[in-house]
């Protein structure tokens, strides 16, 4: 694996683990949707994710990472449609996509 496309993975890692860092233990829907810099901080985290996956995929098209259109295409939600972002659908991803995506970026990384 190139050099490059290590350092994309850990960029996502670092996101991924920086959202979780940023909600704590108790996860709870209203406190993020109540509190605008937490949810920003967010969306950039995920702004960087997809950046960094679309970046990998310019170095290897067929790099083996899973649901990489949706990876990206949120990326695009919420830096083109900054003003329609749903919370609720961010939080679904937060919860039911991005643990998924931790451990199969782990996985990645540990392959080397």
């Amino acid at each position: 694996m190139q050099n490059k496309i290590k350092k994309y993975l850990y960029d996502i890692l670092v996101s991924i683990k920086s959202i979780f860092d940023y909600l704590g233990e108790k996860r709870d829907f209203t406190v993020y949707e109540n509190n605008k810099l937490l949810r920003r901080a967010v969306e950039r985290e995920f702004e960087i994710i997809g950046e960094a996956t679309n970046r990998i995929l310019k170095i290897d098209e067929i790099f083996p990472i899973k649901n990489v259109e949706r990876i990206i295409s949120l990326r695009n939600y919420v830096i083109h449609g900054y003003d329609k972002v749903d919370n609720v659908i961010i939080w679904g991803i937060i919860l039911k996509d991005l643990p998924k995506l931790e451990k199969e970026i782990e996985n990645l990384l540990s392959d080397k």
